[in-house]
């Protein structure tokens, strides 16, 4: 009984972002807080120690730490960000031989480019919800890339199943059985284009039969179809299409990013010239700024694998263990006016390697940290000049960021009224907050 009175998962759904700080406030700060979450003991870590301490597979683990609803929802069964130790190296491996080349990188950046260039033409004169647009846009590309193309009413659908995904993975109700069923719908079709890889094979001109389906050797598609893990098997058909939804999804997850990306623009209309005519490095510190400034990812879970300690503080083997992502992000003994976005702070220098976590800490290579880390900075800073230079007004709507809804964006999703060619009228730009 006294679990249950003292159990703060409603706390958390009603609060959302403001959990966390609020929990630490109520403790004095401590940078390591006990409390019960999902009706198991919990602890929320805080502070660059914890962020080491977090990422030590000796110390943490995800087997079993993810609650069934993420796994069913956001990430899928059987996926790489529940697994540990030589299991977790060898499927880790794969991501980052996929995610972190500079060839790969520079492909999907540039198809997504491309794709954009053409929708701008196409919204001349009209209306457009920025956010849906742009994860269209990353749904298409990073489809075109892994060796799925698809026709753009299909990128819509499939977009829309991703943002159903992440949606809702923290939500209750029709929220989360709306990304149950978008997951499962994604994951057949993949498991059906997996299994006909397999079956049939690359014809040499490159198409599969008899879908149709084109791919290239060495595309994800095809290195996830014949990924072997460590007992040199291959994965099961569902556990091949998680993981390949797990390269698609948080691309267009992106899209969130993006739509912050404008938000920060709109609000602080001085910083268009800057990324106008700050090339490559203003934008990449403008792309930092927004991951760290904005609401993405609350906190990472994990498990404790045996009694720990941090900061003095006892941990009990088994307990849930949270790291506090947004409070890291807004702390100011780690950041000089953490409230204030200020893309400045990271001209000249890229951050450490623990200061800014978004996608993780640690090692990307090795340990939990996001393999796609660095090609959601190339994509945002392409992106983001690309917006800077884009003719469009912004109409009266509620760009208000809901902190207690986990993921939250601009309630409205950015509305923008597109006028003309990118660069035909610069003067025009954003315009004043409404």
């Amino acid at each position: 009984m006294s679990a249950l009175l003292t159990d703060s998962t409603l706390s958390l759904l009603l609060h959302g972002y403001a959990w966390a700080p609020d929990l630490r406030r109520a403790h004095d700060g401590a940078p390591v807080v006990p409390t019960h979450l999902f009706g198991r003991p919990a602890a929320l870590l805080h502070g660059p120690e914890a962020v080491n301490f977090f990422y030590d597979e000796s110390r943490v683990q995800r087997h079993d730490a993810l609650p069934a609803p993420v796994l069913d929802t956001l990430f899928g069964k059987g996926a790489v960000h529940s697994l540990d130790g030589p299991r977790h190296r060898v499927r880790k491996e794969l991501f980052t031989s996929l995610l972190m080349s500079p060839g790969a990188i520079s492909a999907l950046t540039e198809s997504f480019e491309g794709g954009w260039r053409d929708a701008v033409t196409a919204w001349e004169g009209r209306r457009v919800v920025l956010f849906d647009e742009v994860a269209t846009l990353l749904t298409r590309a990073v489809c075109d890339w892994v060796g799925l193309p698809v026709t753009d009413d299909a990128a819509r659908e499939i977009g829309e199943d991703c943002v159903s995904m992440v949606d809702g993975f923290a939500a209750a109700g029709p929220g989360r059985l709306r990304a149950r069923h978008a997951r499962h719908r994604q994951e057949r079709a993949l498991a059906a284009a997996i299994a006909d890889l397999r079956r049939s094979g690359p014809h040499p001109d490159g198409v599969f039969s008899p879908s149709q389906r084109t791919s290239v050797p060495g595309s994800p598609l095809e290195a996830v179809a014949l990924h072997r893990e460590q007992d040199g098997t291959l994965l099961d058909p569902h556990t091949a299409a998680v993981e390949l939804l797990n390269i698609i999804r948080p691309t267009v997850a992106i899209a969130w990013f993006a739509v912050f990306a404008a938000h920060a623009l709109h609000r602080q209309p001085g910083g268009l010239d800057q990324l106008r005519d700050g090339g490559p490095a203003h934008a990449r510190a403008f792309a930092h700024e927004v991951r760290r400034f904005y609401p993405f990812v609350p906190f990472i879970g994990g498990a404790a694998v045996h009694d720990l300690s941090l900061s003095g503080h006892q941990i009990a083997g088994g307990t849930l263990l949270l790291l506090d992502v947004y409070g890291h992000h807004h702390d100011p003994e780690l950041w000089e006016r953490p409230y204030h976005f200020d893309a400045g702070r990271f001209l000249g220098h890229e951050p450490g390697r623990d200061a800014l976590i978004p996608q993780g800490g640690g090692d990307a290579r090795t340990g939990h940290r996001c393999p796609g880390e660095d090609l959601t900075l190339s994509l945002l800073a392409a992106l983001s000049p690309a917006l800077a230079d884009l003719d469009f007004a912004v109409p009266r709507q509620d760009l208000s960021i809901p902190l207690s809804r986990i993921p939250t964006r601009p309630r409205s999703g950015f509305v923008i009224d597109v006028a003309g060619r990118p660069g035909s009228r610069r003067a025009r730009g954003f315009q004043p907050p409404v």
